[in-house]
């Protein structure tokens, strides 16, 4: 596999599993923030946060849109933790993995900054990876829009056709797969899409699919 490669890792979900306490958690303050600066009840704030992820891709990006809200200040206050170490669930060989793949490795995340380097330094990842690209960096238009990708492609001088996107969301990878890049899906479940080239259960399986790259 050429060294110019270019590995394009999602973070949660994919380099660690935000389901059983992150994701909860986030969900839970999105929609305490919703029911707060809209002054809705729990209820309908749930549906608006469901909504606009349904239709965007992220709760934040229906919020700027329909409600003038502040991306910054809903990041900050959305994504607050007691305790994130002991939140954070880790696959064993996660480091191992990453250090066995040929080629520069990106992170790039709709998480926002200080959650992003917050998982990765826990993770005793932070140092595999060049660059780190949140959602501050793609100016707020998160995936599967495809202006943060072309953002990317840009500032780091890359060929898509060279780049592998790593992804557990597949509308992410349709993305991806059309602008020319190799795809691997990280998912447990049985379905199937012409826009993946590799299906994983499990990040850490990566190195051994490496010749199908």
């Amino acid at each position: 596999m050429p060294t110019e490669r270019t590995w394009l890792f999602d973070l949660d979900n994919t380099l660690h599993n935000a389901s059983p306490h992150i994701f909860p958690h986030i969900n839970r303050s999105m929609r305490q923030y919703i029911e707060r600066h809209l002054g809705v009840d729990a209820g309908e704030a749930t549906r608006i946060r469901q909504e606009y992820w349904d239709r965007y891709g992220a709760t934040l990006t229906g919020l700027m849109r329909h409600h003038g809200t502040d991306p910054r200040h809903f990041l900050h206050e959305t994504h607050q933790f007691d305790d994130l170490t002991r939140m954070v669930v880790l696959e064993r060989g996660l480091l191992a993995m990453l250090q066995s793949l040929p080629g520069r490795k990106i992170i790039f995340s709709n998480a926002p900054r200080h959650y992003t380097e917050a998982i990765l330094r826990l993770a005793g990842i932070r140092r595999q990876f060049d660059a780190v690209y949140s959602i501050e960096q793609l100016r707020y238009r998160p995936k599967p829009a495809v202006s943060g990708f072309l953002r990317i492609l840009q500032r780091e001088r890359l060929d898509p056709a060279q780049c592998i996107m790593v992804e557990d969301s597949l509308v992410n990878l349709v993305t991806a797969k059309r602008l020319g890049m190799k795809t691997v899906w990280v998912s447990a479940g049985l379905r199937r899409s012409t826009h993946v080239d590799i299906r994983l259960r499990r990040v850490t399986r990566l190195p051994a699919f490496l010749g199908r790259l």
